[in-house]
C-alpha cells in the first residue's frame, strides 16, 4: 500500500483521470482554491532573511494543519531538504490521487531558467490566439558588455532571425538565453508573463527581468541566506503551472504539446532529477541555475503510469554538483514513497 506522506487532497472524479485527455480549467476545485488562498502578492525589491528553522514537512496548502505524527517518509525527506547548509525547497503532486508533499513549498527560491517554462507557456497562448505563429521569425537577443548593475536593464543587441518553433527548442531543451529574450521581447517582456501568471491563477512566481539581465546581475544576494521575491517561485507555485500545463487548462493541444514536448528532449541537468530515476519515468523537465542556487522542475511517470509534478529548488550544498545530488536523490524518494515497489528499479530502468 502506498504510504500516506505529508499532506493529502481528494480532488474532484475527473481529474482522477490523470493520464486522460486533459480536464476543464480548474477555477473553482479545491486544488486551485488551496494554491489561491495560499500566495498574497509579493512586496517589490523586499528581501527577507531565510527562516533558520529546520526543515520540515509542510502541512499547508494542501489539506489544513497536519496533526498527525510524522511518517518515516516525511522524516526522510525532510533530511533530505535540510538547510544547515542552504534553504532547499521541495512540492511534488500526484496528478492521480491528489496526494501531495512539500518542504518549504512556500519559501520563494531563484527562477533562474525554470522561468522560460512561464515565458515558452505566455508566447503559446499568443499562438493560439493568432496574434503570432510558430513559423514567425524573431530575431536572438544577445547581451552586450556592461557591468553589473549598470543600468535596470542590461544592454543587448539583435542576432540571427529564426522561427518560433525553433526558438522555443533552443530555449528549453537546451536552455538557450539568447533564444528565451528573443521569445521574451517577442511578448512584451516580463510584465506579460506576470500578467498571463496572474490570468492563469498561479500565485507566487514572478518575473521581473529579462534572462540578459538576471544573468548579468546574478549573485548580489546569496540565496542559501536571503530571499529575494524578484524574479522568484515557490516551488509550490511550480507545481501549480505544471499541473495546469499537462492538464491542458491554458494552452490548446497543439500548444500544451509543443511545451511538453520541448521538455521531454530537454538536455541538460543530466545529475538533478532524471539522474536516479528510470528512463521511462521521465515525462519532462526543465532546469534553472544561477549563483549558489540550482533547481529542477518537470513531470514523471510512475510505475503504474500516472504522472506526478515535482519541483525542487537548491540553494547553497558547498558546490555545484552537491546541489545537483540533492535534487537528485529528492527526486528520487518522491519516486520511491509514491510507488515503494519502484525501488525494484535500477537508475537505467532495468530490475
Amino acid at each position: 500500500m502506498r504510504r500516506h506522506i505529508v499532506s493529502r487532497l481528494i480532488l474532484p472524479a475527473a481529474l482522477a483521470a490523470g493520464m486522460a485527455a486533459p480536464a476543464p480549467a480548474l477555477a473553482a476545485d479545491d486544488l486551485l482554491q488551496a494554491f489561491d488562498s495560499t500566495f498574497g502578492p509579493a512586496t517589490p525589491h523586499q528581501l527577507v532573511p531565510a527562516r533558520p528553522a529546520p526543515a520540515q514537512a509542510l502541512a499547508q496548502p494542501f489539506a489544513g494543519t497536519l496533526n498527525t505524527p510524522r511518517a518515516p517518509f516525511e522524516a526522510q525527506l525532510a533530511a533530505l531538504a535540510e538547510a544547515s547548509h542552504g534553504r532547499i525547497g521541495v512540492a511534488a503532486y500526484d496528478f492521480a490521487t491528489g496526494r501531495s508533499v512539500g518542504v518549504r513549498g512556500d519559501q520563494p527560491f531563484p527562477l533562474a531558467s525554470t522561468a522560460k517554462v512561464a515565458i515558452v507557456a505566455t508566447f503559446l497562448e499568443g499562438v493560439d490566439q493568432g496574434r503570432w505563429h510558430l513559423t514567425d521569425r524573431f530575431p536572438l537577443i544577445v547581451p552586450l558588455p556592461s557591468r553589473k548593475f549598470e543600468g535596470t536593464v542590461a544592454p543587448v543587441r539583435q542576432g540571427e532571425m529564426m522561427s518560433a518553433l525553433d526558438l522555443i527548442e533552443l530555449a528549453i531543451t537546451r536552455s538557450d538565453n539568447h533564444a528565451t529574450d528573443a521569445l521574451l521581447a517577442a511578448i512584451g517582456g516580463p510584465q506579460a508573463v506576470d500578467r498571463w501568471l496572474a490570468k492563469a491563477g498561479v500565485q507566487g512566481m514572478r518575473l521581473d527581468h529579462d534572462i540578459a539581465t538576471m544573468v548579468r546581475d546574478d549573485g548580489a544576494v546569496n540565496p542559501a541566506t536571503t530571499i529575494d521575491p524578484r524574479d522568484s517561485t515557490t516551488p509550490l507555485a511550480m507545481t501549480r503551472l505544471l499541473a495546469g500545463l499537462y492538464r491542458g487548462e491554458w494552452l490548446s493541444a497543439a500548444s500544451r504539446d509543443v511545451l511538453l514536448g520541448a521538455m521531454s528532449r530537454c538536455r541538460t541537468g543530466t545529475h538533478r532529477i532524471r539522474a536516479l530515476l528510470p528512463e521511462t519515468a521521465m515525462i519532462g523537465h526543465k532546469t534553472g541555475t544561477l549563483s549558489n542556487t540550482s533547481s529542477d522542475v518537470g513531470i514523471f511517470r510512475t510505475v503504474d503510469g500516472h504522472p506526478v509534478a515535482v519541483a525542487i529548488y537548491v540553494t547553497g550544498q558547498g558546490t555545484h554538483a552537491g546541489r545537483d545530488s540533492r535534487i537528485a536523490s529528492i527526486a528520487r524518494a518522491i519516486f520511491d514513497d509514491y510507488h515503494p515497489e519502484s525501488q525494484a528499479f535500477s537508475p537505467n530502468g532495468t530490475r
